[in-house]
């Protein structure tokens, strides 16, 4: 048996009814052309017959004198884990996604491994999907997903020998993506990360604090505090309900307008979000005059190397208090840039007490779900590098990979996406009852790009034929 990390351990004892802890994602899979009619149920008859598991599949959670381990389970039974649906007619997407938000909103069992898969079939247009949802304690979302992709292949024919993910191996990361900022929960590692490089390793965490409060009483707009996010009604206490929207948009269009404005695809990719939200709070009458704060991952490292991860939550605003498309780009784009500066300054033991010290007084409250004041973060935003390629699993072509990650109180609403080949997809989920019609997010991202193709003067036909 082994025991359950600290992180592990806290995403167990966070979890309650209304806030399950478990990650997930939605691949939409194009079946071969000469797929029979009975082409999912034969699927599934072959994936029922993966009757084994791998760590951290058969892996059951256990107590004892009090303490959490994990034990490989002997009695692994696959009927528990393996689900076959079919979509009610007329099998469109809305069908699906409503799907995903009812079997997102429900708990896993632990008296097993803690996940479960789901092959659906009953689109209209022919395609069928897979839902793999897991355990936040067990596999963090940018692990998950990246296994998942790790049992695809480059072509229909390689993708048939590689095994179900349940029997294929994973790693698990140094580094997590966590739903929320995670320093406090790392403290005995920041500690000790800290003591070993010596006292003299605290000066530059205590410059970066007091330089970031200069800039702050300075009035620098680029500069965003863990204070300093307003009330807005992302910032309630959750129902156990859930909402998911899912869509894919063009990289290539995306990239027209970073090349533009000299930013990365994810500074616009936030200022769309920004613009998306500033639209939805309009249309709800609770726009804030202070703009939305964000919580963003984002790369902290200073050299080309490869091995390893070396990432941070920043806080960034999305210029939700600015009507101008182009201008809050620019805002948007100040404060990414403020952060990176900020963050490569220090090494990974400093940037983990420095994001320690920056969220501590607000974090309680935010792990818990009690109001004290004002709130950390409005919204978190991931954004996770996918595929550059086609891939397919099971002979089905991949059409799309949507993020379903994790909602929290006083954090309704959750943006993840992946760059994927030619595309990005959007994986939005939010609590039901205390976001009505968040599905219309999906036009108001939309709205945002081609609001910003207007203000550079392209379309999206030239982007995308200038990127071909």
């Amino acid at each position: 048996m082994k025991p359950l990390s600290l992180i592990d351990n806290a995403f167990l004892l966070l979890e309650q009814r209304q806030q399950p802890l478990h990650v997930a994602a939605l691949c939409v899979l194009q079946p071969p052309p000469d797929a029979p009619p009975d082409f999912a149920y034969r699927l599934a008859e072959r994936m029922r017959q993966s009757t084994g598991a791998v760590p951290p599949f058969n892996h059951r959670l256990v107590r004892r004198a009090g303490i959490n381990f994990w034990e490989e389970a002997d009695d692994f039974d696959i009927a528990q884990h393996f689900v076959h649906l079919a979509l009610p007619k007329p099998g469109r997407m809305r069908e699906l996604l409503a799907m995903i938000s009812r079997v997102h909103a429900a708990h896993l069992d632990r008296a097993y491994p803690l996940w479960r898969c789901y092959l659906i079939e009953g689109l209209a247009d022919g395609r069928i999907a897979l839902y793999f949802k897991i355990h936040h304690a067990l596999v963090d979302g940018v692990a998950g997903i990246r296994l998942l992709m790790k049992t695809m292949g480059p072509d229909a024919e390689a993708s048939l020998a590689i095994p179900p993910p349940w029997e294929a191996y994973t790693r698990r990361g140094g580094k997590r993506s966590l739903p929320l900022p995670s320093p406090a929960l790392r403290g005995v590692e920041t500690l000790r990360g800290l003591a070993r490089q010596g006292v003299a390793s605290a000066a530059p965490v205590w410059h970066r604090l007091s330089q970031s409060r200069r800039d702050k009483r300075a009035g620098d707009p680029a500069c965003v505090d863990a204070a300093q996010a307003p009330r807005s009604i992302f910032n309630q206490n959750i129902s156990g309900s859930r909402r998911f929207a899912a869509q894919s948009y063009s990289r290539a269009r995306v990239k027209a307008i970073a090349a533009h404005f000299g930013a990365t695809s994810n500074d616009v990719v936030l200022a769309m979000c920004g613009s998306a939200l500033r639209r939805y709070l309009i249309d709800n009458n609770a726009l804030p005059s202070d703009p939305l704060v964000a919580a963003v991952p984002v790369s902290t490292r200073s050299d080309d190397g490869t091995s390893g991860n070396e990432v941070a939550f920043a806080l960034t605003h999305l210029g939700t208090h600015i009507a101008d498309p182009a201008e809050r780009l620019c805002a948007v784009k100040g404060c990414m840039d403020y952060n990176k500066a900020a963050l490569r300054s220090l090494n990974p033991a400093q940037l983990y007490a420095y994001e320690g010290l920056l969220f501590a007084p607000s974090l309680f409250g935010l792990l818990t779900g009690q109001r004290r004041g004002r709130t950390v973060v409005n919204v978190v935003i991931s954004h996770v590098p996918g595929p550059s390629e086609d891939l397919y699993w099971q002979g089905c072509r991949l059409d799309g990979i949507y993020p379903v990650s994790v909602v929290i109180h006083q954090i309704a609403l959750n943006i993840t996406l992946i760059s994927r080949n030619g595309e990005i997809d959007f994986g939005l989920i939010g609590c039901r009852r205390t976001l009505p019609h968040m599905q219309r997010l999906l036009d108001y991202l939309e709205e945002s790009i081609v609001e910003l193709e207007k203000a550079i003067g392209v379309t999206a036909a030239e982007a995308v034929t200038e990127e071909a």
